[in-house]
């Protein structure tokens, strides 16, 4: 059985909380990526911020991307996973809550990140034609 481990990206660039919401649309910008996980100063996972959430959640309502800081854009309980969970368990938690990447945690340490492709890489045409079908709703 195919698991997280096995799926994820292991090297995670993150957003920490204090950053500002412009900082974190740069390394976006020079990552090639439309979302950063965000760490608060204890190291934890605070959430995860996308391009989508900065431009409707920020630019769209006026705000100063130079004042906001990158934790107050993080709401509830990022959707995650654990390293060992299987391939099931991935998708489910990406179909269930309509997530296009999901970070991976090792007890509370975020160890890696999975996207969309790294799935459509891993699996057969079924499991993603699902999976891009119940994330494509929105």
């Amino acid at each position: 059985m195919i698991t997280a481990r096995e799926l994820m990206t292991a090297d995670v660039t993150c957003v920490r909380a204090s950053d500002t919401v412009m900082d974190a649309a740069r390394a976006m910008a020079r990552l090639g990526v439309g979302s950063l996980p965000i760490r608060g100063e204890d190291d934890t996972l605070k959430g995860m911020l996308t391009d989508r959430d900065i431009v409707v959640k920020v630019l769209a309502e006026g705000k100063d991307p130079m004042a906001m800081h990158a934790g107050e854009l993080a709401q509830g309980d990022a959707v995650t996973v654990r390293v060992d969970d299987d391939v099931e368990a991935v998708l489910s938690a990406m179909a269930d809550h309509s997530v296009r990447r999901v970070p991976v945690l090792d007890g509370d340490d975020l160890v890696g990140i999975i996207a969309q492709a790294d799935v459509a890489r891993a699996l057969p045409d079924r499991p993603v034609g699902d999976l891009l079908k119940a994330i494509s709703t929105d």
